[in-house]
């Protein structure tokens, strides 16, 4: 008997934490027990989040199983793309400089600016008037 061995990868962007569990089987991705196609409908979500398995080669090779929480669609299949990097990288070492020059194991530091006292929100003033 084959003993089945799981690979992890935790992804963030801006707001969005995604746990990433990787093994090997025969492609089948679910994010928070749905289909990819029904969890992200948008063509650009579904491709960025899946990208790192065709940068690596092993497209059709692995099964994923995503927790996602947190922030918007966007960001989480940008934290889905990184937490799927970073199992391939405990799966595969030799992956490592193909992954690092598509710039998928650099987190995005992009966060939203916090709100000041006084101000509307974070850059935006009340409306100044001379007289």
């Amino acid at each position: 008997m084959q003993e089945i061995v799981n690979y992890w990868g935790t992804g963030r962007r801006k707001n969005a934490v995604a746990r990433v569990l990787l093994r090997s089987g025969s492609g089948k991705i679910t994010i928070n027990d749905r289909t990819v196609d029904d969890y992200l409908p948008r063509f650009f979500w579904k491709s960025q989040a899946i990208e790192p398995l065709a940068v690596a080669g092993v497209e059709g090779k692995v099964d994923i199983m995503v927790n996602a929480h947190g922030g918007g669609l966007t960001g989480q299949s940008g934290a889905i793309r990184m937490g799927i990097a970073r199992a391939i990288l405990k799966l595969n070492p030799d992956a490592r400089p193909v992954l690092k020059k598509a710039g998928m194991l650099r987190r995005d530091p992009r966060m939203v600016e916090r709100k000041k006292f006084g101000q509307k929100g974070a850059r935006g003033k009340r409306q100044f008037s001379k007289r």
